[in-house]
Order: C-alpha cells, then sequence, then structure tokens
C-alpha cells in the first residue's frame, strides 16, 4: 500500500501537546511558523511516498553490486536519480547551519523527516543520515579551514560522510583499534588501516565521499585517550585525484540491502585532523549521539509502515465470524479485523507507535531549546533531558519497531512470510538498528553507567521534577494513579541501581537493559497522560478532530491497561539483582 504520512498526529503531537508552535518565538527558529511546519510536513509525506518508497523493494531485491576492479559500488536502480532529488529539494540541509548553505530549521523537524523517509525507504535514507551527522561533527569540532573546504558541500548533498569507527578486531571497545594516522611535512597525515561496516563507504550516488576517521598517532596512548578524529575525504577537493581509500568488498547482510555497507582500506591515505590530537572520541560522540537518534527514528519509521501494511490487510482479509456475531452478513466471512487478537495486536502497534512518537518529539524538542534558548539556566536542563534520553530513544524505539514489525507480519499470517507482502523486509531491515550505532545492550550500560551518575545525578533529577510537577498539577486526571505508580518503580529502581551498583557495578549492569526499558514506559506513560489531557479538553471545547481526540483516549487507556502493567515486573526484574545471570560456572553451560 502507498506510505500515508501520519501528519494528523504529528500536527496534534507537536502543537497542542509538546507547544512546538512556539519555537518561532526563538530567534534562531524564527522561520519555523506553524503554517512553514506543516508545509514542510506535508512536503516530506509526499516526497516519502511518491519518490522514497516505490525504490524500497528495488533496493531490497537488486542491493548494492561491488566490482572488485575497480572498487566501486553501484547502488540499486532508481536510487542516484532518488539521492539527486532528494538533496536538490532541500531535505539533506533540513537543519543543517545557515552559514554553509542550510535551512537551519528545528531538529524536531527533522526527526518528523526522519520517521517519514525510514518508513518508505530505510537503506536509501541512510545515505544522508550519516552525511548529517558528519555535518555536525565537523561543524562542532572542525577548524575553519576544513569547515570552509567540507561543510557546504555536504550539506547541499553533492558529498556524502560517513562515519569510520569498527574494526575487524573491536567494535564497541574502540581503544583496541590499530588503524594509525602519521605526521606529514604538509600539516596533513598519512592513515593506514581497515574499518569494517562503514555505511555509505563506497557508492555512486555523489561525487565524493567524506570519511570521518577514528585513528592514533604515534605514541599515542594505547587506549581510548589516545584516539584521535580525521578527516579523509575520496576525492582530495583541491585536486581532484582519487585518494587511496579504497572499498574492498560489501557486507552480505539479511536486510538494508540497498544501504552499501562497507570494507574501507586506508593505503596511506591523506587526511586532516578534526579537533586536538587525542580527543577523537569527544568529536566522535557529537556524530554518535546524533547518529542515536537518528536510528530511534529508523525503529518508529519501520513500526509506522509496518503499522499501515497490516492495519490495510486486517481491514480487508476474510476469515472466520466475529464471537460476537457476523459483522459482515452479506459477505461470506468477516474482516480479521473483528478478532480481539488481532485487534490486540494491532492496537499494541498503534498505541506504541504513537507512544514513541511522543518521546522523540519530546527529546527533539528539548534538543531545540538545548540550543537556541535565550536563558542558559533553560538550556542546561533541556540539554540534561537529551542527555539522559538518548540512549532511552535509540534502544526503546529499535527494540519496540522491531516488534511491531514482526507484529504486523503476524498479523498478515502466511501471507506475511512471503516476499509477496512487504512485512518480511520491514521486519529483516528493521533488525539491525538495535544492533549498531552501540547495541540496544551498549544504550543500557550507558544510561546507568554514565548519565544517572553525571553532574552528580542531576540528569535524573530533572526528569523527576518534571514527572513530579506533572502529577502534582494534574492530581484529577484520567490515570493519574497508574502513572504515579509507574513514576514510584522508576524511583525505587533509580535508588537501587545507585546503591547496589556503587557496592558492585555487576549488579547495575545486570540491570542496565530492564532499567532503561522502565524509564521508557515511564516518559511514554507521562506523555501520553499529556496526550489524554489536550484530547479531552478538545472534545469539551468541541474543537479538533474528534475521532482523533477520541481515539487517543481509547489508545490512552489501552496503554495504561496492557501496556504500563510491565512496570512492575520491571523493578521485580531490577530488584532480583544479579545472582541467576552471572551464576552459572562454565562447566554448567552446557552440562
Amino acid at each position: 500500500m502507498r506510505y500515508q504520512a501520519p501528519i494528523s498526529d504529528l500536527q496534534f503531537l507537536l502543537f497542542d501537546v509538546l507547544g512546538a508552535d512556539t519555537l518561532h518565538q526563538l530567534e534562531r527558529y524564527r522561520d519555523a511558523t506553524p503554517d512553514i511546519m506543516t508545509a514542510v510536513i506535508e512536503e516530506a509525506g509526499k516526497l516519502a511516498a511518491d519518490v522514497l518508497q516505490p525504490l524500497n523493494k528495488v533496493g531490497d531485491q537488486q542491493g548494492c553490486h561491488y566490482d572488485p576492479k575497480t572498487h566501486e559500488v553501484t547502488t540499486p536502480q532508481g536510487f542516484r536519480d532518488a539521492y539527486q532529488q532528494f538533496s536538490a529539494g532541500g531535505w539533506a540541509s533540513l537543519d543543517a547551519p545557515t552559514e554553509f548553505g542550510g535551512q537551519g530549521l528545528p531538529h524536531t523537524l527533522k526527526f518528523i523527516v526522519d520517521e517519514m523517509v525510514c518508513s518508505s525507504n530505510m537503506s536509501l535514507g541512510m545515505y544522508a543520515g550519516l552525511t548529517h551527522g558528519a555535518i555536525s561533527a565537523l561543524y562542532a569540532h572542525g577548524c575553519e579551514q576544513l569547515k570552509a573546504t567540507y561543510l557546504e558541500k555536504l550539506v547541499s548533498g553533492e558529498w556524502t560522510g560517513t562515519m569510520c569507527l569498527t574494526e575487524p578486531q573491536c567494535g564497541t571497545d574502540l581503544g583496541l583499534i590499530r588503524t594509525r594516522a602519521t605526521p606529514r611535512a604538509d600539516g596533513s597525515y598519512s592513515v593506514e588501516g581497515t574499518k569494517i561496516w562503514i555505511t555509505g563507504g563506497e557508492h555512486d550516488l555523489a561525487d565524493n565521499i567524506v570519511h570521518l576517521v577514528l585513528a592514533k598517532l604515534p605514541g599515542a596512548p594505547d587506549t581510548t585517550k589516545g584516539i584521535s578524529l580525521f578527516i579523509v575525504p575520496k576525492v582530495l577537493p583541491d585536486s581532484g585525484e582519487r585518494n587511496p581509500v579504497f572499498c574492498g568488498g560489501l557486507e552480505h547482510k539479511m536486510g538494508i540491502k540497498g544501504s552499501a555497507t562497507c570494507v574501507l582500506n586506508f593505503e596511506q591515505a591523506q587526511g586532516w585532523l578534526v579537533g586536538a590530537e587525542n580527543d577523537g572520541m569527544r568529536a566522535m560522540f557529537t556524530m554518535m549521539n546524533e547518529a542515536r537518534l537518528m536510528v530511534g527514528m529508523q525503529g518508529l519509521g519501520i513500526a509506522e509502515m509496518a503499522y499501515q501494511e497490516s492495519l490495510g490487510f486486517a481491514r480487508e482479509r476474510l476469515q472466520g465470524r466475529a464471537v460476537s456475531g457476523p459483522g459482515n452478513p452479506d459477505g461470506p466471512a468477516d474482516p480479521i479485523i473483528v478478532h480481539p487478537d488481532v485487534r490486540r495486536m494491532l492496537m499494541r502497534q498503534k498505541v506504541l507507535n504513537e507512544g514513541m512518537r511522543a518521546l522523540a518529539l519530546f527529546t527533539g524538542r528539548q534538543l531545540d531549546l538545548s540550543v537556541a534558548h535565550p536563558d542558559a539556566g533553560e538550556r542546561e536542563a533541556a540539554d540534561d533531558l537529551v542527555q539522559l534520553l538518548t540512549p532511552v530513544v535509540k534502544a526503546f524505539l529499535t527494540d519496540e519497531g522491531f516488534n511491531n514489525a514482526n507484529q504486523g507480519l503476524q498479523v498478515l499470517g502466511g501471507a506475511g512470510f512471503t516476499t509477496d507482502w512487504p512485512l518480511e523486509q520491514l521486519v529483516r531491515d528493521a533488525r539491525i538498528a538495535r544492533i549498531y550505532e552501540g547495541t540496544n545492550g551498549i544504550q543500557a550500560l550507558d544510561l546507568v553507567g554514565r548519565k544517572l551518575g553525571l553532574h552528580g545525578g542531576r540528569l535524573i533529577g530533572r526528569l523527576f521534577t518534571l514527572l513530579a510537577t506533572h502529577l502534582q498539577a494534574h492530581a484529577d486526571a484520567p490515570f493519574h494513579q497508574p502513572l504515579a505508580a509507574a513514576v514510584k518503580s522508576l524511583e525505587d529502581a533509580t535508588a537501587w541501581v545507585a546503591g547496589r551498583g556503587m557496592e558492585d557495578p555487576e549488579q547495575a549492569a545486570a540491570a542496565a537493559a530492564p532499567y532503561l526499558r522502565l524509564m521508557a514506559l515511564t516518559v511514554i506513560a507521562y506523555l501520553w497522560s499529556r496526550m489524554a489531557i489536550v484530547a479531552q479538553q478538545q472534545l469539551d471545547a468541541g474543537a479538533g478532530n474528534t475521532a482523533l481526540l477520541e481515539g487517543k483516549l481509547v489508545s490512552a487507556q489501552f496503554y495504561f491497561d496492557k501496556l504500563l502493567p510491565e512496570s512492575s515486573w520491571l523493578l521485580a526484574d531490577i530488584t532480583s539483582g544479579k545472582h541467576s545471570v552471572m551464576a552459572l560456572s562454565d562447566a554448567q553451560w552446557d552440562a
């Protein structure tokens, strides 16, 4: 079916619930009026449906092709034209800095476009997605000469960017990297080594590919404290000569086959230092944190498309009769949407998708406030929430994005297991999002190991203040009691993790994944409470889209009845401790 951008839900969230209609009051976003934002959303939906989605199956069937003689990669048929159209329309530069040709629009708006792009063609969207991260890293940490050389071309989409971290012997533990950068007489560096799993490392979509590469200088500490960041272009900007960085092959993947995932060999390629020596991890985290939020939107985008496909199928597929009596008495059978089990699967998709969208856009708005609010205290408070919620957005949206795609396939039954329907591709494509840019287990460790204790616990304190203020202000609102109970569970879990984790780090590590999930469910419960309050207010006033508003109340009820109760057993999981996780001896694993 043709992708339908969830415009009504987006407008309700942005303008009625989250207050993004006031972003244009900030000087940095003065052009982002509600009318402009709505126009961008509508046009992005058309681009996704008309240009990107028709190529999604093509990309899966054809994949990318590597020529070992030339070391070149050819993308699927139609990808280059679609990418050029995407770039020419300014979609690659939506929130990029205006001084380098970007439009300077809010990050929240980019989150929305990211969702639509990933709903319609995740593989194609990844080429521009990694480029955006390279822009942010270079803008934040590059010298003026590097910015002048690269940013305008990257912002326009004329060039693309990559992030080169992983090597054959190391992934998360980047202190083990072997790529080396040796100083040259002209101030540049000779970069030598091999990187693997590089998204967009070689392709035919753009004239140049700009690699951001982690490497170690001579004599640098053999840990993460000895890592520096370098910019290494495929084509040298000054001379137009080919830099000796070559694709050594493509990964053979279960999904996202239209995205070129490459082995890259740097054969004394010329590069330039970005930022200070041995400060590469800090610079790279600028790119990685942005990429993690983008990957969260990949999970949501896939989940939304899976929901639309399974809902359409359930409305048309005739099978059996409703247990309450025929719903289609003139036909041979009822559509399967009448069956409670099918409705449960559809409701889980719908309610989680809308809740995840609220979490993502709430985080996006905080990101906008963190860079644009005139008050330093407000910027700090917003940034604290962004830092805290980034691993939550990445992990929860990709976990549940995959689960919802899987639920969508189940709705289709046997049809979903065939390539005649798009669900099996969506399931395969969604699976990688839980792995790359730091596996979801790493996100959980980041949350409990770094974010909870950061600035003396200030980040988690911001969240608890936000939740407590909402509960106090809406004591008589629907769902107050279950929300308060979930907040109490999160408080108890936080105290347990903080206390036991200080005594024994393994306790915190064993609790990390359920703790992250508990936080996600609690914050989404807070957002469903806000959505339900606004929906009821608008219904009482006789304003808004009645069907959408009434649907919000039903969906909120489903969330608090069927999904939030998981928080109680997550607390039990956390406080049961590490013993049953860690107790097996080596001999007991396969006894």
